[in-house]
């Protein structure tokens, strides 16, 4: 196939016998069987010479066996040599074939790669354009039945970092900055969470397994502006701050722990960047799925438990089956309690309970599990100024994202998502006086040593939106001003 006809063209050797010069022709067809009676032949031995030694002369009969074997062997390799340029120019044309095949292959992939771009961008221009309403997007297609969320990466390929006494130990503070970290960064310190709270020898999990959940989760968080992956690893990390502030390893089993870890880091998996308000009046697919009751998080608990149904990424492979039914149902519990929907309902639930919580009941510890997962979800100004405050710039872009789609498409918009109503500081200030502190204040009757820590820092986040908010006050009154003295000024003029 394709071969040149020279690899099959006869090839020659030349012999010196007794000082003349003999000619060996070999054809391609030629066996060693045939090559050796052609060295026979040019030799001038007569190929019978073996056969009629007498057994009376035996040194002559053990020199012609020996020159029988090697006479074979040069045959024999003379025969491999001869082939050697037909299977070179064979794997030389099967080797550019392959590559043709692989550069093809290459370029389809190319090819696909850029669809899917074009795809995309056809579809961010229908939306911005408003021309029809348009489905939330979401990355998993529920009506296939049997689909499964599948990791892009299904081999554990990022970086072990080796954390540093100082990061371990700002690890476990609510005072953690989640700004300086990339992703294989934060990946790393999640498994290190895992390994310290003693989950993985807990729940027997293959550390492999372990990266491998690690990584299809991240890779199932969309790169919105606030509901990405650095929220995650925030929610993740101040749920771990807080199992260490409130000493809740001696008060919690290890599988409630393993639920609240698990919880946090799954509670907003393929967030689309919309809100359930937006969901139910679009009538979005998640909406009409799920009748309309938390459609975002019983998104989140379906996309969590497909990962988890993947062996590869099942870190509860080794777990009981009647125990794994309990930890599936306290964590989709625990999931569904960050819709803020139903955040007096679980907040009244707690505080007729925390006057006299009893950490043996198991009502009791589901209803401080569903609180402390909300606390978590909505702590950012529970950190310092510099870490918080960008938040709210994140989460102020995805509002603003929501209301002009939703201006577009002729769906009602909140005033606090509005971007020609609201501003930072009256965005903050409600939610800090009406639903944090209120929260966390109940939460610290049962944990007075979060006051310092959690308490005291959204009082004065509180104190530097209202000082804000004085200032825009003033200015907004000094500009009206000034309007009013210019026109009083054309009038006298």
């Amino acid at each position: 196939m394709g071969s040149s006809s020279s690899s099959y063209a006869p090839k020659t050797i030349y012999l010196d016998v007794d000082g003349k010069v003999q000619k060996v022709v070999f054809s391609q067809h030629c066996s060693p069987c045939d090559i050796k009676e052609l060295l026979c032949s040019s030799s001038n031995i007569p190929s019978s010479l073996y056969k009629v030694v007498p057994l009376s002369t035996p040194q002559l009969g053990e020199k012609e066996d020996m020159f029988q074997n090697v006479l074979s062997q040069v045959a024999e390799q003379f025969s491999r040599a001869f082939r050697i340029n037909e299977l070179k120019t064979e794997v030389t044309n099967r080797i550019a074939m392959l590559e043709k095949r692989v550069e093809l292959e290459g370029l389809k992939v190319v090819e696909i790669e850029k669809c899917k771009n074009e795809l995309k961008k056809l579809r961010d221009e229908m939306t911005s354009r408003g021309g029809g309403r348009v489905n939330c997007p979401c990355k998993y297609n529920f009506s296939d039945d049997g689909k499964k969320v599948t990791p892009r990466r299904d081999v554990p390929s990022y970086p072990k970092y080796t954390l540093s006494q100082e990061t371990i130990e700002a690890l476990k503070k609510p005072t953690f900055d989640v700004w300086h970290w990339e992703h294989n960064e934060m990946l790393s310190c999640l498994e290190y969470m895992y390994h310290d709270l003693g989950l993985v020898k807990e729940f027997n999990m293959n550390p492999i397994t372990l990266k491998r959940w690690l990584l299809a989760v991240q890779e199932n968080y969309r790169n919105n502006p606030f509901h990405n992956f650095r929220h995650c690893f925030c929610v993740s990390q101040m749920m771990y701050g807080m199992i260490h502030l409130c000493n809740l390893q001696e008060k919690l089993t290890l599988t409630d722990m393993g639920i609240l870890m698990t919880a946090a880091v799954c509670h907003d998996l393929d967030h689309p960047g919309y809100n359930n308000t937006y969901q139910i009046n679009a009538r979005t697919e998640l909406a009409v799925r799920y009748n309309d009751i938390s459609p975002l998080e019983n998104h989140h608990c379906a996309v969590a438990f497909q990962i988890l149904s993947l062996p590869e990424c099942n870190i509860f492979a080794n777990v009981d089956p009647e125990a794994f039914k309990q930890i599936r149902k306290a964590i989709i519990a625990l999931i569904l309690a960050t819709d803020m929907a139903r955040h007096g309902e679980i907040l009244e639930a707690f505080k007729q309970k925390v006057d006299n919580f009893d950490f043996t009941n198991e009502e009791h510890v589901t209803c401080l599990k569903m609180l402390l997962i909300k606390c978590c979800d909505i702590s950012n100004e529970v950190r310092p100024t510099e870490v918080a405050e960008p938040w709210v710039d994140c989460l102020l872009e995805e509002y603003f994202m929501q209301s002009d789609r939703e201006k577009s498409e002729g769906l009602p918009v909140a005033p606090f998502m509005d971007r020609d109503k609201v501003t930072k500081p009256t965005a903050q200030i409600g939610f800090i006086k009406f639903v944090l502190i209120p929260m966390f204040e109940t939460v610290m009757k049962l944990f007075p040593q979060i006051e310092e820590l959690m308490v005291q820092p959204l009082r004065d986040s509180r104190d530097h939106y209202e000082e804000l908010k004085q200032i825009d006050d003033a200015m907004t009154e000094g500009s009206s001003f000034m309007i009013t003295f210019r026109t009083d000024l054309k009038k006298c003029e």
